[in-house]
């Protein structure tokens, strides 16, 4: 293995799990506010994927350009989705909950699938096709400003969350429910908040996976098992654990079909996950 193999792998692996970390921030943003595991998530990716494309090809918007226009419509989304239906199963059984969200996913497959076909469509011609070349390394611009905008959103929630009153209630909301009710914090308008911004933070990734990756009903599937594994070993709730959390896996996942082959680099990071569950269930950086 030569040097700029190594670094080329490694390049692939982190602008890949800046993108695996934007999304399990929205996961994890969820389960930390309100202890619901959204198995719909992944949907969300896929709702901001299809967002992009078809305002490429409808109105050749470059999916750069309509990023904005992607988050904010998946935000309402999800905002929409909280109050019509995750809203009536905040208090029922877990079991529900969880069937509750697994359905949904199904439902939002589904429709898509009606809608659009179970065809792969991509987007060619985008603003940010071509590649670049770094010290020896070359570098696909559309992973480039993928790793780049996943980058600037989760540096956009860090500061929401840590710099901003609404973000403090939403964080108070996540230590204590109680409390923060106590506290004059609406709960409803916080859980509400948390999935706006859990479906913005996927509808963002997907739109900045749209311009490299191929668009079809399924394709959540590729990555809600991946940032649930992200979420389990950042740690349940931690925003700042998703992030390292994310380049991690993906590191790990590239360096696995580096080393063993590309049948197995899913094995690598399955494997990872196990042990995290084993030794360590609150993650790397999840509260005890």
């Amino acid at each position: 293995m030569t040097i700029d193999l190594l670094l080329q792998t490694l390049a692939s692996g982190v602008l890949i799990g800046l993108i695996y970390a934007l999304v399990a921030i929205g996961l994890t943003m969820i389960f930390g506010v309100m202890e619901i595991t959204n198995f719909a998530h992944g949907e969300f990716l896929m709702l901001g994927m299809y967002a992009s494309f078809w305002m490429f090809s409808l109105y050749a918007l470059d999916p750069m350009f309509t990023l904005p226009l992607t988050v904010i419509m998946l935000f309402a989304f999800g905002v929409l989705l909280y109050r019509i239906v995750i809203k009536r199963i905040i208090d029922a059984p877990p079991l529900s909950q969880i069937f509750t969200t697994f359905g949904l996913m199904l439902l939002f497959r589904g429709l898509a699938q009606f809608f659009w076909k179970p065809d792969y469509r991509t987007i060619e011609g985008s603003l940010v096709a071509g590649s670049v070349k770094f010290a020896g390394v070359q570098i696909g611009r559309p992973q480039l400003v993928a790793g780049i905008g996943a980058i600037l959103v989760t540096s956009v929630v860090y500061f929401f969350l840590n710099r901003t009153k609404m973000g403090a209630a939403l964080e108070a909301t996540a230590a204590d429910k109680e409390a923060a009710r106590l506290m004059g914090i609406d709960s409803n308008k916080m859980f509400a908040l948390a999935w706006g911004i859990g479906a913005a933070c996927a509808g963002a990734a997907g739109g900045l996976l749209s311009t490299f990756f191929p668009i079809f009903p399924d394709v959540g599937a590729n990555f809600i098992l991946l940032a649930f594994v992200v979420v389990n070993l950042g740690g349940f709730g931690s925003v700042t654990g998703a992030f390292w959390a994310g380049m991690l896996v993906g590191v790990i996942e590239v360096l696995g079909g580096l080393l063993l082959g590309p049948q197995y680099k899913m094995a690598v990071v399955l494997t990872l996950f196990l042990a995290v569950l084993m030794f360590r269930p609150q993650g790397l950086m999840g509260r005890a």
